[in-house]
C-alpha cells in the first residue's frame, strides 16, 4: 500500500515585462498553481501543490516554454508523506535548541 504524498514547491519565474500579464493568466490556469507575488519588472513567485513529483517538473517545463519566459527555477520543495497512524498520540517537541544540521 502506498502512502499519500503532498509535494509543495515554489518557483521563481522570470518573464519579459511585456509578457507578464499573459504569463500570469497561463500560470493561473494550472489547478495546482497559485501566484504568490509579482514584480512589474517580470518576476513571478508561484507555489505548486500536488500529489505527484512528476507534475512539478512537467509544469516547470511548460512554463519555460511559454512565450516571453526567460527562465523558471524551483527554489523550494517539500514532501509530506501521510501515515496510517493516529497523529493525536504524538508528544510535542519542547526542545528550543537548533542543531547544526537544522541550520
Amino acid at each position: 500500500m502506498s502512502l499519500p504524498e503532498a509535494h509543495i514547491s515554489s518557483l521563481l519565474v522570470q518573464v519579459s515585462p511585456e509578457h507578464l500579464d499573459e504569463t500570469k493568466k497561463r500560470i493561473a490556469a494550472f489547478d495546482e498553481a497559485e501566484i504568490y507575488g509579482v514584480s512589474e519588472v517580470g518576476k513571478i513567485v508561484v507555489v505548486l501543490e500536488t500529489e505527484a513529483e512528476g507534475f512539478i517538473t512537467d509544469v516547470i517545463e511548460k512554463i519555460i516554454n511559454m512565450p516571453g519566459v526567460l527562465g523558471a527555477s524551483m527554489v523550494y520543495h517539500q514532501i509530506d508523506i501521510g501515515t496510517d497512524t493516529d497523529t493525536n498520540n504524538l508528544a510535542p517537541d519542547n526542545s528550543d535548541s537548533v542543531s547544526e544540521e537544522q541550520v
